[in-house]
Order: structure tokens, then sequence, then C-alpha cells
């Protein structure tokens, strides 16, 4: 390329290099990509060991004391599978599975349900906010707060037997905590007493989300009330609903402390969790080793009962968008 100039009245071709590098210019910015992403790696790297350090490190450490002999005292010998082995033979084993799936069960279906129901029926009408705020009020007790109450009134000769007794109620001389299934179920109705109003909360949030115009058009439609909610606002809370009851099945499976507090899994063991037979065999009995087999084992349960579920979720959900 040339510019043309004048000097002392002749004219002359000036040539002009305008040969810009690309090159350099990519070169510059991928240096600056990587650099940037250096410094993101740099951010994220402490919480990331800090994670691994509080939860990564501790769950393979239990896996190996799994698959050894350890009291606490004398150093750990390796014992293969022996300790599984154990467990799979344990008496107690079945009491232990059967009160864990009925968690599962009880402790998902009626806490969700029921902070449906909370929410469906407060939403949109005067004074809902009062109505939800008992349900929500038990959400704020501790798990051990919540043994102790529910103990106090479920107890032999508790506030529940004197209640039925002034009423001339059945079930004045029921022994809740001490017969089975009936102290297991106990324990459900007072874990949903407490879960019931987040579970109303969030379902509230998912209410107030939904758009109005597929209601509006419903309703014009001549739906309503069970239809309408069978029809458009179900369908719609589904992803919520997803996460609800996914949250409420892990919950239920690792339930420790109401059971421990309110009964320490007796009487004879008959209201065990596997979460209280690892605590037990554990920190009671000293037999880590075994314990942390138990643990391993609950682990196993608990996530592919939660891979199975979300999976056959989004797999309906892909198969309601198709």
């Amino acid at each position: 390329m040339t510019i043309r100039s004048r000097r002392g009245g002749q004219v002359a071709d000036a040539p002009v290099h305008a040969d810009v590098r690309v090159t350099s210019v990519g070169s510059s910015g991928r240096r600056s990509s990587r650099t940037g992403r250096l410094g993101g790696y740099g951010f994220v790297s402490p919480a990331v060991l800090i994670v691994a350090g509080l939860l990564y490190l501790p769950f393979l450490y239990t896996v190996y004391l799994g698959f050894t002999d350890y009291d606490g005292l004398t150093p750990a010998s390796f014992v293969g599978l022996d300790n599984f082995r154990r467990f799979l033979d344990d008496p107690a084993l079945t009491t232990s599975v059967r009160n864990t799936l009925m968690w599962a069960v009880g402790a998902t279906v009626l806490p969700v349900a029921l902070g449906l129901l909370i929410a469906v029926l407060s939403y949109g009408i005067k004074g809902g906010t009062w109505f939800r705020l008992p349900f929500l009020l038990p959400y704020a007790l501790s798990g051990a707060g919540l043994a102790v109450i529910w103990g106090f009134i479920l107890q032999t000769g508790g506030a529940a037997n004197d209640f039925l007794g002034a009423l001339g109620l059945p079930g004045a001389d029921t022994r809740f905590l001490v017969e089975e299934p009936a102290n297991t179920i106990a324990m459900i109705v007072a874990l949903t007493w407490q879960q019931a109003g987040v579970n109303a909360l969030l379902f509230l949030v998912g209410l107030q989300s939904i758009p109005k115009e597929p209601q509006e058009a419903a309703r014009l439609d001549g739906a309503s009330g069970w239809r309408l909610f069978r029809s458009i606002t179900w369908p719609l809370l589904a992803p919520l609903t997803t996460v609800v009851v996914g949250l409420s099945l892990v919950a239920s499976l690792k339930t420790f402390d109401i059971v421990w507090v309110t009964t320490q899994g007796g009487p004879g063991r008959n209201s065990e969790t596997l979460a209280v037979t690892m605590y037990r065999d554990a920190f009671v009995s000293a037999e880590y080793g075994y314990g942390a087999a138990v643990a391993f084992a609950l682990s196993l349960v608990t996530g592919l009962v939660s891979f199975v579920y979300l999976r056959r979720q989004m797999s309906t959900s892909k198969e309601g968008l198709a």
C-alpha cells in the first residue's frame, strides 16, 4: 500500500506497511484467557480443598475402616469382607432394614402430602400466612428437641394416653413407644409434624411461580377445584415436587436423632434404623470397623435410591416434554 506526498514540488510514493499481526492478537487473547482460568482455579481451589478435607477424605477413611477390625485401641487389621458378611448375618438387620424402609416411605409421603395440602389450601386466601404459621414453628426445633417433646407425649402413661382416656377413645392403654411397629409409626408422625411446614413453604414458592395464563385459560374452559389442580397446577409443580421428595427421601434414610433420643432403637432393638445400628456398633460397642461397614452400606443404599428416583423422574420429565 502506498500514499502520495508532495515534497518540493515533487510527488513521491511512500510505502506504508500495514501488516497487522492477527496471530499475535490471537495469541495474546489465548494467554489472557489461560491467565483468567488459572486465576479462577486459584479462587476456587481453597473451597475445593476444604470440601475434600472435610467430606471426601473422612468418607474414604470410613470405607477403609469397613474392611478392617478396629476397636480404637489396637492398630487396625485388614479383615477383607468379614464385616460385610457379619452385617448380612446380623439378626437385627431384618428389623433395621424394615424400619428404615418404613421411614423412607412414611417420612417422605406424609410430610410432602401434608405440606402440599397446607400450601394449596392457604394459597391466595386472606390470612393464609397465619394459617401456615403453626405448621412452620416446629421446624425451628432440633431433632433432639422434637424427640424430647414427643417422648413426653407418647411415653406409657404420658399425655397421649391421658388425652385418649379423658375422651373415652380407644388406644388409651397403647404403649406407643414400646410396641412395634407402633413406635416407628409414632416417630414418623412426630417428624411429619416438624417437616410439613417447611414443605408447605417450598410448595408455596412453587405455586407463586406458576404462570397465571394457563390457569386463567383452564378456568375459562370450565375447570375448577380438583380438576384445575390435577390438570394444571400439579403438572407445573412437578419439578419442585421432585426436589422436595428427593430431599425428604434422603433425610428419611439417614434418620437418627429422633429415634436415638426417643427410644435408643429399643426396646430390644425393635425400632432401630440403619443409622442407629451404625451408631450403636461404632460408638457404643466400640467396633469401629463393623460400624464403618454399616455406614458404607447405608451410604450405598441412600445413593442408589436417590439415583434411581432422580433418573426415573428425569426420564418421566423428558417423556412429558416429548
